[in-house]
């Protein structure tokens, strides 16, 4: 009889957001009538802008024909797409790249999840607590994170506690880890960290041999001044740091399936004898092995948001849903909500009244007012009384929730 990778019997339960999805359908199934306001789960609302829209049916287009028609692509991406990024991502901040450095794939989701792959088994790694579910699970598939113990955490993984006694910033590990996870603008609480304090983790790496996976994903949202957009922006950082970044809330591509993942040349890791090998490399080799590339029409319409039209309409959309975080900020600390986030990030991270737990505060808030948030400990054990809400909805159900969430009775 075939036998199962048991690693997967190491997850607790559904995925969090599969398991919001089965109560938000149990939910309907008692209450068809219900009108659910859904600001749980990360997914865009606006439609994709006419800029991206032209680029996506030209892309088309061209498919349509035999003399533009194309087969298969590049597996790491067209030249056209990651000239762009790199014109326009990186060379503004100081940044040099090469086009062998990024490679262009369908969610920073999947790569982060990946990447893993590249690594050893007996790397310890690191993650910040709460923490995108993705980063642990993926490992403990793996089979690098040890039993599941009773306080939630994994035997073999160092979890770098984000509380309100260090403002919800992680604190250097106190023993010597591998492979480090960074997402900042953070997910689930809405965090960033400066230059300051980004160049602690880049000199920790430095001086341990260690690898930060640094996810970008919403550096777009960023408002403040002084806060850095790319790991690469701090010095020494292209020989320690991989950076994944995604046009899915920048652009509304949550349905449309584009990303990047920068793998710089000059970072290393050593095989089992101390030989050093570039990541840039095995990653191409597990890219090119595993995935076929992302479709031609998909990359035209992401090197769309680049044009000058394009990156007007895109601001635009990034300033919708920012209103969005500032309405959900102020109308929850108007009503004595205690919260994080929400100025550099779409997400707004609050601690749940009273002494309800996160997943009670999910059920009050769902059977109470049909709003549908997401709970903080669904992201680790310190996200535990605290609860997740995202700027994506739409202006009318952004205003329309706080209104609810006033009434609530708490």
């Amino acid at each position: 009889m075939a036998q199962i990778n048991e690693n997967y019997l190491q997850l607790p339960g559904n995925y969090l957001f599969s398991e919001i999805a089965r109560k938000i359908n149990k939910y309907k199934d008692v209450h068809p009538e219900a009108d659910i306001i859904r600001l749980g789960i990360g997914d865009v609302t606006r439609p994709l802008v006419p800029s991206v829209i032209e680029g996506f049916q030209k892309g088309v287009s061209e498919m349509s024909e035999a003399k533009t028609f194309r087969g298969y692509g590049p597996e790491q991406g067209y030249s056209f797409l990651i000239n762009q990024i790199i014109a326009n991502d990186y060379h503004p901040l100081g940044i040099e790249l090469t086009e062998a450095e990024v490679f262009i794939s369908d969610g920073a989701k999947c790569d982060t999840g990946n990447i893993q792959e590249i690594f050893g088994l007996d790397n310890i790694i690191a993650v910040t607590d709460p923490v995108y579910p993705v980063y642990v699970d993926s490992n403990v598939m793996a089979g690098r994170s040890g039993q599941l113990g009773a306080d939630g955490r994994y035997q073999k993984i160092v979890y770098l506690p984000c509380t309100e006694a260090n403002g919800l910033k992680p604190e250097l590990p106190q023993t010597k880890v591998d492979l480090i996870y960074l997402c900042f603008p953070n997910n689930p609480t809405g965090m960033t960290l400066t230059k300051d304090e980004l160049k602690l983790w880049v000199d920790y790496a430095r001086a341990n041999q260690s690898i930060i996976l640094f996810d970008a994903a919403y550096e777009a949202f960023i408002q403040e001044q002084g806060i850095p957009h790319s790991i690469y922006e701090i010095e020494g950082a292209k020989d320690v740091a991989i950076e994944f970044r995604s046009f899915s809330k920048t652009a509304g591509f949550t349905g449309t399936r584009c990303a990047f993942t920068v793998v710089p040349k000059s970072v290393m890791a050593c095989d089992s004898t101390g030989k050093a090998h570039e990541l840039n490399k095995l990653w191409l080799r597990r890219q090119t092995t595993k995935f076929n590339g992302v479709s031609y029409p998909v990359q035209a319409a992401a090197a769309a948001t680049y044009t000058s039209e394009g990156k007007k309409q895109i601001h635009e959309v990034i300033a919708y849903y920012m209103t969005n975080a500032a309405i959900i900020r102020e109308g929850l600390q108007k009503l004595g909500f205690k919260i994080y986030g929400g100025i550099n990030a779409p997400y707004i991270w609050l601690k749940t009244p009273g002494k309800l737990t996160s997943w009670e505060f999910f059920d009050k808030l769902l059977n109470e007012v049909q709003i549908v948030g997401t709970p903080g400990s669904g992201f680790g054990p310190s996200g535990e009384g605290y609860f997740r809400l995202t700027a994506f909805g739409s202006r009318e159900n952004t205003e329309k929730a706080m209104e609810r969430i006033s009434k609530l009775n708490i």
